[in-house]
This record gives structure tokens, C-alpha cells and sequence, in this order.
């Protein structure tokens, strides 16, 4: 098992307690944040904060809520350099916003700043999306978008903060926009809190 050690059936996979000690987010939920409602409602329904504050995307979807189990596999996969639990959260990712997925022409991950990836030495979020496009068929674009401007670390800022901290950090290069221009997006990253480097990211 990827999270305990215990024995699996195959390779990179979770046993049957970790597994249920994750948070899976599954419908009723918000169809433009993901969001999860504590009641179902009916179908089509958008969250207060979808309302209030629309984002720049159409749609976002989540595995899981980022606590516990996933906390310490995203972290592990971030920051102790086991580029291999990509594959296991990769499929999770796919199987989560097939929808989305369905509905795209290519695949986007977050790019890092070029510093930031050099400390780091891999984008999580590209091997996370090398996984998703592959399982749903997809075209991997990992060019297109670049970070531009080095931004501090959005842990601990409000969200209003955070948007501030991501002005201007995305872009598009002239000679790589005829890859994005009409095309329907699927952007991966491998946390989205409050949704502002998404829409950063969007937005470009």
C-alpha cells in the first residue's frame, strides 16, 4: 500500500483501509466547483460561492477532500520525491472528472515557475496530468502555459490574498497560443483550495 506498506494485490495501489479513510467527494455537489452539499437537492445546483464569486473556469472536480490519507500521499508526491504516486492519484484524478474529461480537446497541467521546479526537480502537477490524459485518450500540452512571475507560497493567505499573489503569474506565448485558442481545456493540479491559481491560470 502506498500509504501504510501493508501488502496489495498489485503495485502502486491502496489497501482496502486506507482506501476508506479517504474522502471521496461524490455527487451532490456543486457542478461548477465540485464542491460537496451535505443534502441532495436535485440536480444542476451551484453552491453559494459559485454564485457570489464566479469563476474564471466552467467546471472543477475533485478526488477527495484534502485531509488525512490524501494529505499525506499529495504531500509525499510533492515534496519527498515519490514521482511514482502519480500513477495511482493520476488514475483517481481521471476516474473523478471523466465528465470533464469527456468534454475536452487536450490536457494542461499548472505549470511551476522555472526556480521553483528547479528546487523541486518535477512538476507534480504535469506527472499528475501525463496520468489523466493518458487514461482518457487525451493530447498532453505541457508548453503552452508558463508560470512567469515567481509568486511566495499560497499556504497560509486568505483568498483574497491569494488572487493578489497570482496576478499576471500565468501566460500564454504568442507563438504556443494557436494550441489553447478554441480549444476546451482540462487544467490539472494537485490541490485546489480556494480555486485562485486555477483561475490565474484560466484566465491566461
Amino acid at each position: 500500500c502506498i500509504a501504510c506498506q501493508a501488502a496489495t494485490g498489485e503495485a502502486q495501489a491502496l489497501c482496502p483501509a486506507c482506501w476508506h479513510r479517504i474522502g471521496f467527494i461524490e455527487r451532490p455537489y456543486c457542478e461548477r466547483l465540485g464542491t460537496p452539499f451535505p443534502i441532495d437537492l436535485g440536480p444542476g445546483l451551484l453552491s453559494p460561492a459559485a454564485i457570489a464569486d464566479p469563476p474564471v473556469f466552467a467546471r472543477a472536480r475533485a478526488v477527495c477532500r484534502f485531509d488525512g490519507t490524501a494529505r499525506e500521499l499529495v504531500h509525499r508526491l510533492k515534496y519527498g520525491d515519490r514521482v511514482e504516486f502519480s500513477l495511482t492519484l493520476g488514475r483517481m484524478m481521471a476516474q473523478a472528472g471523466r465528465e470533464l474529461t469527456a468534454d475536452a480537446d487536450l490536457v494542461l497541467p499548472v505549470p511551476l515557475h522555472r526556480t521553483r521546479l528547479w528546487r523541486r526537480r518535477f512538476n507534480q502537477a504535469a506527472a499528475l496530468a501525463g496520468i489523466v490524459a493518458r487514461e482518457a485518450g487525451l493530447p498532453l500540452v505541457t508548453s503552452a502555459l508558463k508560470r512567469v512571475r515567481r509568486t511566495r507560497q499560497q499556504v497560509g493567505l486568505t483568498r483574497a490574498q491569494r488572487a493578489e499573489n497570482l496576478q499576471g503569474a500565468f501566460h500564454v506565448s504568442a507563438a504556443m497560443r494557436s494550441l489553447v485558442e478554441g480549444r476546451r481545456i482540462l487544467l490539472v493540479d494537485d490541490v485546489l483550495t480556494t480555486g485562485a491559481t486555477v483561475n490565474a491560470a484560466s484566465r491566461a
